[in-house]
């Protein structure tokens, strides 16, 4: 879908908003004219740049939400475009301006691609990411649904790539196994040739082997298989995954049978975690692992409260000798009760479950955050800050101590 295909509802989304702020009074006067929030579609097409694209692979949300009167726009399955209502309370909460000034103008690749579970707070995290850089000037975001775009030649043009969520192989064609080989190396050398990727939410959730699991009941399932269904929430239908992709087991306590496999062990260790369950939707505790990090600015120093899918990774999978842990899951303050949530065949061993950090890879630069599931998130603007910060530090215009948290042995 090109920029004329949004057209439509674009209207509709800015009549939509419009007729929300106009009767429950948000944002009426907004302090400064030129930063109200505006409504709008993300930019870009799901193809290849300046040629016909493919549809991507969408699957299903999976997240019952509210409806704007056409498809593919709010929280229902797989939307294209974010709900009027989450954009206005995001557009009130950005700040602004960015931690730093860029030192040259930079561009933002955003992929939203998915070949697994699909989380609705794509759109409105697309959306969020090219407000920000508009309204700040730290940078200029095009988005795409479509893997084709993670190519040699098309990457030469950005300074990050943005991995939006993006669940299961998603870079995989399972038809072309050139295609996919050509993807994977195009972007490990983006990369390690001295670019920024950065990880949002699910993108961790990304190439886990097929493995048994435990599905809803306790009943074994597979993955792709009749038992294996996938997680939804509020009753959403399971995703249709492509090119190998696990999908996550139903109900967020489905327990794997083992602890999980990566089938791309080099992108496994440059994100630094593979999904593995997650507690959900639930207040948790977030603590500063490093305050004296410019990405934790918005922090000040403090901990701070937080309701959302908060992921688990496998054993192996995380640790602090391969990246540099900005913030975590302050374990202590969790209830024996949610503590007993993660399953104990694979539950992890040193309590230790990062939510964000930075590391180096090659001659690049690697940011995750693992919260950014629930729409509300997208609201909160300290987080937002945090979000920006890393952002600039994957570009290389924010310097930051990425040393390993603790020293490989």
């Amino acid at each position: 879908m090109g920029r004329k295909g949004y057209l439509l509802p674009l209207l509709i989304g800015i009549c939509a908003a419009g007729l929300f702020v106009s009767t429950l009074g948000i944002g009426a006067q907004p302090a400064d004219p030129q930063q109200a929030p505006q409504v709008q579609a993300p930019r870009g097409q799901p193809g290849q740049p300046g040629q016909p694209g493919r549809a991507g692979q969408a699957g299903q949300a999976g997240a019952a939400g509210r409806g704007t009167g056409f498809p593919g726009m709010g929280r229902g399955a797989a939307p294209r475009a974010a709900d009027p209502k989450d954009i206005v309370a995001m557009a009130a909460a950005l700040p602004a301006a960015a931690a730093v000034k860029p030192k040259q103008p930079r561009r933002i690749l955003i992929l939203n691609r998915c070949n697994g579970f699909v989380t609705s707070s794509i759109p409105l995290a697309t959306v969020m990411l090219q407000m920000i850089g508009d309204k700040t000037g730290a940078w200029s975001a095009d988005a795409s649904w479509d893997a084709d775009v993670i190519n040699e030649e098309n990457l030469k043009k950005y300074d990050v790539v943005l991995l939006n969520s993006t669940t299961g192989a998603f870079l995989d064609e399972a038809d072309n196994p050139a295609v996919t080989a050509a993807r994977r190396k195009a972007l490990l050398d983006f990369v390690r040739g001295g670019k920024g990727i950065v990880g949002l939410h699910g993108a961790v959730d990304a190439y886990r082997a097929q493995a048994p699991r435990a599905a809803a009941g306790g009943a074994p399932g597979a993955p792709g298989a009749p038992g294996g269904a996938a997680r939804g929430a509020a009753g959403g239908a399971p995703p249709a995954p492509a090119g190998g992709a696990a999908p996550r087991a139903a109900g967020a306590g489905s327990p794997m049978a083992t602890q999980p496999v990566s089938s791309w062990p080099e992108f496994t260790k440059m994100m630094n975690g593979l999904f593995k369950y997650h507690w959900t939707n639930q207040l948790c505790h977030v603590k500063i692992d490093d305050p004296a990090s410019p990405i934790n600015a918005s922090f000040k120093g403090q901990t701070y409260q937080i309701t959302d899918e908060t992921y688990t990774y496998g054993q192996d999978s995380y640790s602090r000798t391969n990246a540099h842990i900005l913030t975590s899951l302050d374990y202590s303050k969790m209830s024996d009760e949610d503590k007993a949530k993660e399953p104990a065949g694979t539950k992890r061993t040193d309590g230790d479950y990062g939510i964000s950090w930075i590391r180096r890879e090659g001659k690049g630069r690697v940011f995750y955050e693992a919260h950014g599931h629930m729409h509300h998130v997208f609201a909160i603007t300290p987080w937002i800050e945090h979000l920006i910060a890393g952002i600039q530090y994957a570009a290389g215009d924010l310097e930051a101590d990425d040393s390993p948290s603790v020293k490989p042995r």
